[in-house]
């Protein structure tokens, strides 16, 4: 399939986020799109799927123009599209998201059984490792992420959009797909890769177009160099390489001690996990999605009542607290999926910037919300993280993905800390932003506290890591150090002891 725009623009109210763009898809053809959050990518998407219409312009299909007034008219052209965030039904198995609105039937009968066989088949062929049966609310979030991608590909589309598909998978998973995108192309489809890593970018792409703040400002070679590329992105200069010296130790300390969690039916969530981090390091847990890192850092938050074990932050017992009483113990929180459990949609930047201190100074004086105090600190905050928005009482759900990050961010960096923790802390980040979020772990790191990063990134975590924690299946195969080559963190994912 060949796909055309021509002058698309898309505004919302004064904002232009799509400025008369350009865009050609040959047959075939793996095509990246590059751009900082709130560039305009996902929105061009979104307007070439039908989920949005466009002021001005024209979509061409094989040369002939197409009207999408919704996903359902772009997917019956034969386009499928991996959101960013996801388009899943939480109640619902696997097997029935990915049938939703292409029921298989028997002689007029719903096919359970046809939905499932599909599943199988997709997730065998490219090593998903996808349970058709499983409850998606129950899934972890990288397996949540390739049940989308199972969807899109159970629909036989001629060209596909993957916007950041690969933000939670694991490099030899990155590597698959990258592989399946291959093939795919290879058998004519056409493939719109949106993606903010660049080493993706110049294995994969046949072109690379960069986006910036709603316009096209160039094309690329994939054999531009990264630093090239990151500089078209945000327009300056970026330093791709973490800046940090050794660490300087305090007496500041986190010990987490035989922690274990058994789920509902029985299985270990966490199996006598153990590990100490320093004030004045930061230790990176790295694995691959699903194998209880989620569940480590919700006991450590105090949002999981049934863990046994031990943990504690200066001396000062952490399990069996409330989420408010750590909290304000002194521990910031990144959680991993900031659209569920990082912000409120519906509430302004504001709002979402002092939830975590809404009872108290500086934002409630007396009983009173202090509005002032709060318009300050989130302008600053908005000018600190270059957050791109409207303003600061721009609704927090109608943000990029990215800048949505960058809100809870600057929240939880916003206050005094006696301990970080960030699960993904750069998911859905471009480089530009990538930079100034490590600069500011490492600047958390630097000031004396305990750090405690989760990524499933080994470049994050190389970089940003004095130590490395590696879990599989809800245990800790092994704690190196941050300078670990890549291959042996890559078998310590798999299960191979350090």
């Amino acid at each position: 399939m060949k796909l055309e725009l021509r002058g698309i623009t898309k505004r919302f109210g004064s904002f232009v986020a799509n400025d008369a763009i350009d865009l050609t898809i040959e047959p075939g053809e793996i095509h990246c799109l590059l751009g900082e959050n709130g560039a305009g990518k996902s929105t061009l998407m979104n307007v070439l799927f039908g989920l949005y219409q466009a002021e001005e312009g024209q979509i061409l299909v094989d040369d002939a123009p197409v009207h999408f007034a919704g996903p359902g008219d772009a997917m019956a052209a034969g386009i499928g599209m991996v959101h960013q965030h996801f388009m899943l039904i939480p109640v619902f198995t696997v097997a029935e998201n990915v049938m939703l609105g292409h029921e298989p039937t028997r002689a007029g009968v719903l096919s359970m059984e046809t939905a499932r066989a599909r599943v199988r088949e997709i997730s065998d062929r490219f090593g998903f490792d996808i349970d058709p049966d499983a409850r998606v609310e129950e899934l972890p979030v990288g397996a949540q992420q390739r049940v989308e991608i199972v969807k899109a590909l159970a629909r036989d589309a001629k060209l596909l959009v993957l916007d950041e598909p690969t933000a939670v998978l694991t490099p030899q998973e990155t590597d698959e797909l990258m592989q399946i995108m291959r093939e795919l192309a290879a058998s004519g489809t056409s493939i719109v890769f949106i993606t903010h890593k660049l080493r993706e970018v110049r294995e994969v792409a046949d072109r690379i177009t960069v986006i910036r703040r709603g316009k096209i400002v160039a094309t690329a070679e994939p054999s531009a160099e990264p630093a090239e590329l990151a500089s078209l992105m945000v327009g300056r200069d970026v330093d791709l390489e973490v800046d940090k010296q050794p660490p300087t130790y305090t007496d500041s300390s986190f010990e987490v001690d035989d922690l274990t969690l058994v789920g509902a039916s029985g299985e270990h969530l966490l199996d006598g996990v153990s590990f100490t981090v320093r004030g004045g390091e930061v230790l990176a847990i790295a694995g691959v999605q699903g194998n209880g890192q989620t569940e480590l850092t919700e006991a450590i938050l105090g949002l999981r009542k049934h863990a046994r074990g031990s943990i504690l932050l200066d001396g000062r017992q952490l399990l069996g607290k409330s989420v408010r009483q750590v909290i304000d113990a002194g521990v910031g929180f990144v959680p991993e999926d900031r659209k569920k459990d990082g912000l409120v949609g519906d509430f302004s930047i504001a709002e979402n910037l002092m939830l975590d201190r809404s009872d108290g100074a500086p934002f409630v004086r007396f009983g009173t919300v202090d509005e002032r105090a709060i318009a300050a600190f989130a302008e600053q905050a908005i000018e600190e993280f270059d957050i791109r928005a409207q303003g600061i009482d721009q609704a927090a759900g109608r943000l990029s993905g990215g800048n949505q990050q960058k809100v809870v961010l600057a929240r939880e960096l916003g206050r005094d800390l006696r301990l970080f923790i960030a699960s993904q802390p750069t998911r859905g980040l471009d480089v530009g932003s990538i930079e100034f979020v490590h600069d500011r772990i490492v600047a958390a790191r630097d000031s004396g506290i305990p750090v405690l990063i989760v990524s499933t990134e080994l470049d994050e975590v190389i970089g940003l890591a004095d130590r490395i924690a590696v879990m599989y299946h809800g245990r800790i195969v092994g704690i190196v150090d941050g300078d670990t080559p890549r291959a042996t963190l890559g078998q310590m994912m798999a299960g191979v002891a350090a």
